[in-house]
């Protein structure tokens, strides 16, 4: 990397130094340095050099430098007085500096020291590694070996080691190490522990950790830390073990490398152990020990804890602030998260690119596509999407959201590199808007690139949830089938989506034989199985697949109650609705979000209790949503409820009055009970807002092709055989009783005319067109899709 910025130390030791006012100097210290230091300071006669102060008489004055404003002070403080040219002091100033995040002020100081020793060039090495400029401190440190004329020690390793690329690079280090004699060194040996555990090669750092004459809690932790980084949960645990056995004690390092792990494995007894060790040991005061049980009571969703940790924290840094916006994001409370992020702008605590991939979502899920735009204006001002791949992956998830696929798309075609998620994201953003056959386009252009983009388990993920909306169970099955290939069979996300596709598609006998062939030890994959029996009205199952759950300790999510509200909805549960909505703020300690409150006003709409839905959304401790007024407006178009339809209309064009599906929902409840005037009305205001009902869409898969059909669409090259076939069965089902129902349907038209626009409904012409092909093929699948 090439600093071009000024060098302070070359300008300073120039001839305009003669000009340089020594009361400059001063005047800079007594802002910001101990005012006794600074008067001793201020008798010092910059040309009597036997007057100069001593080294020690500055000591106060490095412990005093808090921000790097108070680091260029010393520095000039430290040139007129004529003690920069001690190899001691500068290379404490270049540490100084690069404390601070300035590398570039720590190479101009390097730059500027005639007499390197070891000292000077190990301090640069590591100020580049703490800095993350890696590549840079590899070239220092071949500057040492070839051209100083020094001989590397102990303390030049450990840095140089940590700035490796890859394994091969360490290796050679290694050899170093080996050929200089200092492998024993203990800070050396878990420096290498730590290298080898980093890159996968635990077997390695293990027998290096095995022969270390002796280990000190670093050792101990690289190796634990290894561990937790490669997935061997187990192993971390014996190996704590094994540490206290030996009498260490955990440090902060420790439980911040064992904390993520009980989050991961789901083992909250384990974390409040450690988190009582912490309050114990007095570590309950190191913002990074704070952070990490921050994050950890975040992905238990223990909100309320992280929030009290976070309120009584002495010290915040940026990673606090952007981890509870997080939580809150991941726990499904944007709104909260927001108010966090304001909290920042008031705290004046500056955002960095974390932060901004933290929000992005946080305003995709709000809904708000003004803001939305205005996140992105910010992020493009900066340039930040050109440096950082993950935040326009994270800007497109946020289009997504919002259901605005084509600035998703845009932001797709305009990033500079496309990684993996990048197209992960694409994909899953259509399938998750309904565009499933364009989630499969883009997934067929991804495998068209796989020689610079290789598929993951998000991709399969991403695909398997197209194919699943499509109800294609065909092409479906040849994504397993590379799943197998890849050796992704035992993934839980893989499986869990292959759980899904198989149970959205009908076939719940595969998805339960893929469920007990998958690790069952986190919620995901009951979530997905108790989600499945639940859309297709498969209540008590569900009930029965929640009650094994806890059997077996496995520890309930949000999302869990909310596929159990699901179910209980469709099932027409609602004794059990109501005892698992309590239970899951009684027994399991979490608060319900806006999807539990929709599922509930769900669940008591369609069983016709429309006065206590209404009744526990306005019980709710927040806003509602469209979703929310959605569902009750849908409850009174089935119980035929006027004044409640009316009610919630109003609500939800306050909240939403963009959606034309809920014009269409108010205009049908006016005219099942022949309120035409009103129908009237809500069309033409839907009109004059330039609205337009997005039309519903089914799909059937016949012989491993899916074909969509939408209402009245016309433009299938089999339009007439299924036109014909939708008469013969239209007349059958009239011989056996059937009598159309007109209410919906526009009454300034005949009866003939009614039937012919009934007849063209999505359902009906992918039912006549799978009929029709039966003949054939004897086997097909239909999907349907109500758009609202």
């Amino acid at each position: 990397m090439h600093f071009n910025h000024l060098r302070l130390g070359s300008s300073l030791s120039s001839k305009s130094l003669h000009v340089f006012k020594l009361s400059r100097a001063i005047g800079c210290s007594r802002r910001f340095l101990p005012l006794s230091t600074a008067a001793a300071t201020l008798k010092t006669d910059p040309h009597q050099p036997e007057k100069r102060p001593c080294l020690i008489d500055f000591e106060p004055l490095f412990h005093s430098c808090t921000q790097a404003s108070h680091v260029k002070c010393l520095h000039a403080i430290l040139v007129v007085s004529g003690r920069f040219t001690s190899n001691f002091a500068s290379t404490r100033l270049l540490n100084l500096y690069a404390h601070h995040g300035d590398a570039c002020s720590s190479l101009s100081v390097f730059d500027q020291i005639k007499a390197k020793d070891s000292y000077t060039w190990n301090s640069m090495v590591s100020a580049y590694v703490r800095n993350g400029y890696l590549n840079e401190a590899t070239k220092i440190f071949r500057q040492f070996v070839l051209t100083s004329g020094l001989r590397p020690d102990v303390y030049t390793f450990p840095p140089v080691i940590k700035s490796c690329k890859d394994v091969n690079s360490g290796k050679k280090l290694h050899c170093c190490v080996y050929k200089m004699g200092f492998q024993p060194d203990v800070f050396v040996g878990a420096s290498l522990v730590h290298m080898y555990a980093r890159f996968g090669f635990l077997d390695i750092a293990r027998k290096m950790f095995d022969e270390m004459p002796r280990r000190d809690l670093g050792s101990w932790n690289a190796m634990i830390s290894g561990y937790c980084q490669n997935g061997d949960n187990d192993a971390a645990m014996s190996m704590l073990d094994s540490m206290r056995l030996e009498g260490m004690k955990m440090d902060s390092v420790t439980v911040c490398s064992l904390l993520p792990i009980c989050a991961q494995t789901n083992d909250l007894t384990s974390g409040l152990l450690i988190h009582l060790y912490v309050v114990k040991h007095g570590l309950e005061f190191d913002v990074y020990v704070n952070n990490a049980l921050l994050n950890m009571y975040a992905k238990f969703g223990l909100l309320g804890i992280a929030q009290q940790i976070f309120d009584e924290m002495r010290e915040r840094d940026l990673v606090s602030w952007n981890s509870m916006v997080a939580a809150y994001e991941q726990n499904d409370d944007p709104s909260t998260a927001l108010q966090f992020f304001m909290k920042m702008q008031e705290n004046k605590i500056k955002s960095d690119i974390l932060t901004l991939v933290s929000l992005a979502p946080i305003v995709g899920g709000m809904g708000d596509i003004s803001n939305g735009k205005s996140l992105h204006s910010f992020i493009v001002r900066r340039d930040w999407m050109i440096l950082n791949v993950a935040l326009g992956n994270a800007v497109m998830d946020m289009y997504a959201k919002l259901g605005f696929m084509d600035y998703a798309d845009r932001v797709f075609e305009q990033l500079p590199v496309r990684d993996v998620i990048s197209w992960n994201t694409l994909i899953s953003g259509y399938a998750q808007n309904g565009l499933a056959n364009e989630a499969i386009v883009t997934y067929e252009k991804m495998k068209k690139h796989e020689e610079e983009v290789i598929p993951n388990h998000g991709t399969w993920v991403s695909a398997l949830s197209a194919y699943s909306n499509v109800g294609s169970v065909k092409q479906g099955m040849k994504v397993h089938a590379a799943v197998i290939k890849n050796s992704l069979f035992s993934d839980v996300y893989v499986g869990t989506c292959l759980v899904d596709m198989y149970g959205k598609c009908g076939r719940i006998e595969d998805a339960m034989k893929m469920f007990y062939h998958i690790p069952r030890d986190t919620s995901v994959p009951w979530n997905a199985v108790i989600s499945c029996h639940g859309m297709h009205g498969h209540g008590k199952e569900a009930l029965t697949l929640f009650e094994n759950m806890q059997v077996e300790g496995v520890r309930p999510d949000h999302i869990t109650f909310v596929a159990l509200l699901s179910a209980c909805s469709h099932s027409g549960m609602v004794d059990e609705g109501w005892r698992w909505f309590r239970s899951m703020q009684e027994d399991f300690s979490m608060k319900p979000s806006l999807k539990h409150f929709g599922c509930m006003v769900d669940l008591l709409g369609r069983a016709g209790h429309l006065e206590k839905a209404y009744g526990l959304i306005m019980s709710m401790p927040f806003p509602p949503d469209s979703s929310i007024w959605g569902a009750l407006l849908g409850a009174c178009k089935i119980h035929g409820n006027v004044e409640m339809g009316a009610i919630a209309s109003k609500q939800l064009f306050n909240v939403d009055s963009e959606n034309a599906g809920y014009y269409v929902l108010l205009s049908n409840i006016y005219a099942n009970v022949g309120r035409w005037e009103g129908v009237k009305v809500i069309r033409s205001l839907a009109r004059d807002r330039g609205l337009k009902k997005i039309p519903g869409w089914s799909s059937i898969e016949v012989d491993g092709k899916v074909d969509v059909f939408y209402m009245g669409n016309r433009s299938h090259p089999r339009f007439d055989q299924i036109h014909n076939e939708l008469r013969e069965l239209t007349a059958k089902i009239k011989s056996i009783g059937y009598v159309p129902n007109h209410k919906d349907v526009l009454q300034d038209v005949e009866d003939d005319e009614k039937d012919d626009i009934l007849a063209t409904h999505s359902e009906r012409l992918a039912i006549a067109f799978g009929s029709s092909m039966l003949q054939m093929i004897p086997r097909a699948l239909l999907m349907h899709d109500q758009a609202f």
